[in-house]
Protein backbone atom coordinates (compact mmCIF):
# COMPACT_ATOMS: atom_id res chain seq x y z
CA UNK A 1 0.00 0.00 0.00
CA UNK A 2 2.88 2.28 0.50
CA UNK A 3 4.56 1.83 -2.83
CA UNK A 4 0.93 2.10 -4.26
CA UNK A 5 -0.11 5.56 -2.71
CA UNK A 6 3.82 6.69 -3.18
CA UNK A 7 3.34 6.11 -6.54
CA UNK A 8 0.24 7.84 -6.93
CA UNK A 9 1.71 10.71 -5.29
CA UNK A 10 4.09 11.29 -8.10
CA UNK A 11 1.59 11.61 -10.32
CA UNK A 12 -0.77 13.34 -8.57
CA UNK A 13 1.03 16.71 -9.58
CA UNK A 14 -2.36 18.44 -10.27
CA UNK A 15 -3.51 18.90 -6.33
CA UNK A 16 -0.20 21.41 -6.21
CA UNK A 17 -0.68 23.46 -9.37
CA UNK A 18 -1.93 26.56 -9.00
CA UNK A 19 -4.30 26.43 -12.42
CA UNK A 20 -3.23 29.37 -14.69
CA UNK A 21 -1.15 26.73 -16.93
CA UNK A 22 2.27 26.42 -18.41
CA UNK A 23 4.40 28.61 -18.20
CA UNK A 24 3.25 29.83 -14.56
CA UNK A 25 2.91 26.14 -13.52
CA UNK A 26 5.30 23.41 -14.40
CA UNK A 27 3.62 20.05 -14.02
CA UNK A 28 6.37 18.70 -15.61
CA UNK A 29 9.31 19.92 -13.00
CA UNK A 30 7.46 19.21 -10.29
CA UNK A 31 6.50 15.69 -11.53
CA UNK A 32 10.40 15.13 -11.63
CA UNK A 33 10.89 16.34 -7.91
CA UNK A 34 8.19 14.21 -6.66
CA UNK A 35 10.13 11.49 -8.21
CA UNK A 36 13.23 12.69 -6.61
CA UNK A 37 11.23 12.56 -2.97
CA UNK A 38 10.56 9.38 -3.29
CA UNK A 39 13.89 8.21 -4.44
CA UNK A 40 15.54 9.50 -1.35
CA UNK A 41 12.31 7.92 0.85
CA UNK A 42 13.46 4.61 -0.90
CA UNK A 43 17.43 5.24 -0.39
CA UNK A 44 16.32 5.51 3.37
CA UNK A 45 14.70 2.36 3.71
CA UNK A 46 17.09 0.65 1.53
CA UNK A 47 20.07 2.02 3.53
CA UNK A 48 18.70 0.75 7.17
CA UNK A 49 20.09 -2.79 6.16
CA UNK A 50 16.64 -4.25 7.64
CA UNK A 51 14.83 -6.19 5.35
CA UNK A 52 11.54 -6.20 6.40
CA UNK A 53 9.32 -8.54 3.92
CA UNK A 54 6.78 -5.72 3.92
CA UNK A 55 8.81 -3.47 2.87
CA UNK A 56 9.73 -5.36 -0.54
CA UNK A 57 7.39 -4.17 -2.37
CA UNK A 58 8.64 -0.15 -1.76
CA UNK A 59 12.08 -1.39 -2.46
CA UNK A 60 11.13 -2.49 -5.74
CA UNK A 61 10.80 1.38 -6.61
CA UNK A 62 14.53 1.79 -6.17
CA UNK A 63 15.57 0.28 -9.81
CA UNK A 64 13.61 2.44 -12.38
CA UNK A 65 13.59 5.58 -10.05
CA UNK A 66 17.60 5.16 -9.68
CA UNK A 67 17.27 4.85 -13.61
CA UNK A 68 15.61 8.30 -14.12
CA UNK A 69 18.02 10.09 -11.28
CA UNK A 70 20.40 9.23 -12.78
CA UNK A 71 19.83 10.64 -15.86
CA UNK A 72 22.52 12.95 -16.65
CA UNK A 73 20.59 14.86 -19.23
CA UNK A 74 17.30 15.03 -17.46
CA UNK A 75 19.14 16.03 -14.28
CA UNK A 76 20.69 19.45 -16.44
CA UNK A 77 17.36 19.69 -17.29
CA UNK A 78 15.92 19.83 -13.90
CA UNK A 79 18.81 21.99 -12.79
CA UNK A 80 18.34 24.46 -15.79
CA UNK A 81 14.66 24.70 -15.65
CA UNK A 82 14.83 25.21 -11.57
CA UNK A 83 16.99 28.16 -12.31
CA UNK A 84 14.54 29.84 -14.95
CA UNK A 85 11.58 28.85 -12.81
CA UNK A 86 13.34 31.62 -10.41
CA UNK A 87 14.06 34.38 -12.56
CA UNK A 88 10.79 33.76 -14.35
CA UNK A 89 8.80 34.56 -10.98
CA UNK A 90 10.47 37.50 -10.12
CA UNK A 91 9.02 38.73 -13.99
CA UNK A 92 6.14 37.14 -12.90
CA UNK A 93 6.24 39.52 -9.92
CA UNK A 94 7.33 42.31 -11.52
CA UNK A 95 4.33 42.74 -14.32
CA UNK A 96 1.80 41.71 -11.41
CA UNK A 97 0.28 38.67 -14.01
CA UNK A 98 -0.76 35.38 -12.36
CA UNK A 99 0.19 36.06 -8.87
CA UNK A 100 0.66 32.92 -6.65
CA UNK A 101 -0.85 31.68 -4.59
CA UNK A 102 -3.84 34.08 -5.59
CA UNK A 103 -5.72 31.31 -5.78
CA UNK A 104 -7.55 32.86 -9.15
CA UNK A 105 -6.10 30.57 -11.75
CA UNK A 106 -7.56 31.43 -14.81
CA UNK A 107 -10.10 34.24 -13.64
CA UNK A 108 -6.65 36.12 -12.72
CA UNK A 109 -6.75 39.32 -14.37
CA UNK A 110 -3.45 40.18 -12.97
CA UNK A 111 -2.87 42.41 -9.58
CA UNK A 112 -4.44 45.62 -9.85
CA UNK A 113 -1.81 47.90 -9.79
CA UNK A 114 -0.44 51.23 -11.28
CA UNK A 115 0.89 50.72 -15.40
CA UNK A 116 3.29 53.18 -13.82
CA UNK A 117 4.93 51.26 -11.32
CA UNK A 118 4.93 48.12 -13.23
CA UNK A 119 6.75 49.72 -15.94
CA UNK A 120 9.64 50.77 -13.18
CA UNK A 121 9.64 47.13 -11.61
CA UNK A 122 9.93 45.39 -15.14
CA UNK A 123 12.72 47.89 -16.03
CA UNK A 124 14.42 47.30 -12.45
CA UNK A 125 14.27 43.50 -13.76
CA UNK A 126 15.56 43.67 -16.90
CA UNK A 127 18.79 45.79 -15.64
CA UNK A 128 19.26 42.91 -13.32
CA UNK A 129 19.04 40.29 -15.70
CA UNK A 130 21.34 42.24 -18.52
CA UNK A 131 24.08 43.05 -15.53
CA UNK A 132 24.07 39.59 -14.28
CA UNK A 133 27.74 38.28 -15.53
CA UNK A 134 26.26 35.01 -15.60
CA UNK A 135 22.62 34.87 -17.11
CA UNK A 136 23.35 37.83 -19.62
CA UNK A 137 25.52 35.62 -21.70
CA UNK A 138 23.29 32.92 -21.85
CA UNK A 139 21.31 33.21 -25.38
CA UNK A 140 17.65 31.81 -23.05
CA UNK A 141 18.30 35.46 -21.35
CA UNK A 142 19.08 37.69 -24.52
CA UNK A 143 15.79 35.96 -26.22
CA UNK A 144 13.67 37.27 -23.08
CA UNK A 145 15.08 40.49 -22.86
CA UNK A 146 14.00 40.72 -26.37
CA UNK A 147 11.00 40.11 -26.49
CA UNK A 148 10.64 42.67 -23.63
CA UNK A 149 11.83 45.35 -25.62
CA UNK A 150 9.67 43.97 -28.35
CA UNK A 151 6.37 44.05 -26.81
CA UNK A 152 7.41 46.97 -24.37
CA UNK A 153 4.77 49.54 -25.96
CA UNK A 154 1.70 46.92 -25.83
CA UNK A 155 2.82 45.93 -22.09
CA UNK A 156 2.54 49.31 -21.24
CA UNK A 157 0.13 51.10 -23.41
CA UNK A 158 -1.63 53.93 -21.97
CA UNK A 159 -5.44 53.63 -21.28
CA UNK A 160 -7.70 53.79 -24.49
CA UNK A 161 -10.31 56.66 -24.10
CA UNK A 162 -13.49 55.69 -25.70
CA UNK A 163 -16.69 57.70 -26.16
CA UNK A 164 -19.98 56.28 -25.04
CA UNK A 165 -23.69 57.03 -24.73
CA UNK A 166 -23.12 56.89 -21.35
CA UNK A 167 -20.04 59.41 -21.28
CA UNK A 168 -16.36 58.67 -22.21
CA UNK A 169 -14.72 55.35 -20.85
CA UNK A 170 -11.05 54.67 -20.41
CA UNK A 171 -10.11 51.38 -20.91
CA UNK A 172 -6.53 49.20 -20.13
CA UNK A 173 -5.56 46.89 -23.33
CA UNK A 174 -5.27 43.45 -21.86
CA UNK A 175 -1.91 42.22 -20.91
CA UNK A 176 -2.97 38.65 -21.05
CA UNK A 177 -4.57 35.81 -22.81
CA UNK A 178 -6.95 36.20 -20.12
CA UNK A 179 -10.13 36.47 -22.80
CA UNK A 180 -9.52 33.57 -24.61
CA UNK A 181 -9.16 31.27 -21.23
CA UNK A 182 -12.37 32.02 -19.80
CA UNK A 183 -13.65 31.49 -23.35
CA UNK A 184 -13.50 28.12 -22.66
CA UNK A 185 -13.95 27.96 -19.41
CA UNK A 186 -17.71 29.46 -20.35
CA UNK A 187 -17.66 26.09 -22.68
CA UNK A 188 -17.00 23.82 -19.76
CA UNK A 189 -19.59 25.54 -17.43
CA UNK A 190 -21.96 24.89 -19.99
CA UNK A 191 -21.55 21.33 -20.67
CA UNK A 192 -21.56 20.76 -17.47
CA UNK A 193 -24.83 22.11 -16.65
CA UNK A 194 -26.09 20.10 -19.17
CA UNK A 195 -24.32 16.82 -18.55
CA UNK A 196 -24.15 16.92 -14.75
CA UNK A 197 -20.46 16.19 -14.66
CA UNK A 198 -17.82 17.41 -12.77
CA UNK A 199 -14.72 15.88 -14.42
CA UNK A 200 -14.88 16.79 -18.53
CA UNK A 201 -11.21 15.50 -19.76
CA UNK A 202 -12.45 12.58 -21.30
CA UNK A 203 -15.53 14.52 -22.58
CA UNK A 204 -12.96 17.36 -24.01
CA UNK A 205 -10.60 14.78 -25.11
CA UNK A 206 -13.16 12.92 -27.72
CA UNK A 207 -15.16 16.54 -29.12
CA UNK A 208 -14.37 17.29 -31.99
CA UNK A 209 -11.23 19.98 -31.97
CA UNK A 210 -13.94 22.69 -33.47
CA UNK A 211 -16.11 22.01 -31.02
CA UNK A 212 -15.37 25.67 -29.23
CA UNK A 213 -16.86 27.39 -32.06
CA UNK A 214 -20.16 26.49 -31.16
CA UNK A 215 -20.73 30.20 -29.96
CA UNK A 216 -20.59 31.11 -33.48
CA UNK A 217 -24.28 29.82 -34.10
CA UNK A 218 -25.94 32.98 -33.15
CA UNK A 219 -23.96 34.03 -36.11
CA UNK A 220 -26.56 33.49 -39.23
CA UNK A 221 -23.52 33.43 -41.88
CA UNK A 222 -21.33 30.89 -40.10
CA UNK A 223 -24.98 28.88 -39.65
CA UNK A 224 -25.24 28.54 -43.15
CA UNK A 225 -22.21 27.45 -43.98
CA UNK A 226 -22.62 24.73 -41.13
CA UNK A 227 -25.97 24.06 -42.46
CA UNK A 228 -24.43 23.45 -45.77
CA UNK A 229 -28.03 22.24 -47.17
CA UNK A 230 -29.27 21.09 -44.21
CA UNK A 231 -32.24 22.69 -42.71
CA UNK A 232 -31.79 22.08 -39.24
CA UNK A 233 -28.95 21.35 -36.66
CA UNK A 234 -30.06 18.18 -36.04
CA UNK A 235 -30.53 17.11 -40.01
CA UNK A 236 -26.90 18.01 -40.38
CA UNK A 237 -25.83 15.87 -37.39
CA UNK A 238 -27.95 12.88 -38.54
CA UNK A 239 -25.23 13.16 -41.20
CA UNK A 240 -21.61 12.38 -39.08
CA UNK A 241 -20.12 8.87 -39.32
CA UNK A 242 -21.77 7.39 -35.57
CA UNK A 243 -19.20 4.48 -36.18
CA UNK A 244 -16.52 7.52 -35.66
CA UNK A 245 -17.94 8.80 -32.73
CA UNK A 246 -18.25 5.55 -30.73
CA UNK A 247 -14.68 4.04 -31.33
CA UNK A 248 -13.41 7.51 -30.11
CA UNK A 249 -15.37 6.84 -27.13
CA UNK A 250 -13.84 3.12 -26.54
CA UNK A 251 -10.86 4.08 -26.95
CA UNK A 252 -11.63 7.54 -24.12
CA UNK A 253 -12.66 4.54 -22.01
CA UNK A 254 -9.53 1.92 -21.87
CA UNK A 255 -7.62 5.44 -20.82
CA UNK A 256 -9.33 5.92 -18.06
CA UNK A 257 -8.03 5.09 -14.53
CA UNK A 258 -9.81 5.20 -11.11
CA UNK A 259 -8.44 5.28 -7.76
CA UNK A 260 -10.62 5.56 -4.62
CA UNK A 261 -11.74 8.47 -2.85
CA UNK A 262 -9.66 7.53 0.13
CA UNK A 263 -6.43 7.07 -1.56
CA UNK A 264 -7.26 10.11 -3.52
CA UNK A 265 -7.65 12.37 0.10
CA UNK A 266 -4.50 10.20 1.57
CA UNK A 267 -1.74 11.47 -1.33
CA UNK A 268 -3.45 14.85 -1.40
CA UNK A 269 -2.64 15.12 2.27
CA UNK A 270 0.30 18.13 2.59
CA UNK A 271 2.26 15.78 4.87
CA UNK A 272 1.82 12.70 3.07
CA UNK A 273 5.95 12.17 2.66
CA UNK A 274 6.33 12.37 6.06
CA UNK A 275 3.70 10.11 7.62
CA UNK A 276 5.27 8.19 4.41
CA UNK A 277 8.52 8.11 6.10
CA UNK A 278 7.49 7.36 9.59
CA UNK A 279 5.42 4.40 8.74
CA UNK A 280 8.03 2.68 6.99
CA UNK A 281 10.80 3.60 9.47
CA UNK A 282 8.56 2.31 12.43
CA UNK A 283 8.47 -0.86 10.16
CA UNK A 284 11.99 -1.57 10.38
CA UNK A 285 11.78 -1.55 14.14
Amino acid sequence: MAAYAAIHWIFDTSSQLEGYGFPFDCPHMLFYQRLKVVHNLVNLIADSHCYNIHNKPFLKLWQPLTRVMENQQLKNAARQMEEKVKVFNKLRKALSIAVSKSKKGLSDDGKEADIKTIEEKVITFRQTVVTDETLSQKDDYKKMTRQIDKYWLKLFADPINVKTPKGPVSIQPQRTNNILERFFRDLKRSHRKKSGTVSLTRTLRSILADTPLVKNLGNPDYMEIILNGSSTLEERFAKIDRRMVIEKLKLEEKKCVRISPEMKKLIRSPDFTEQLTTLLVAQQN
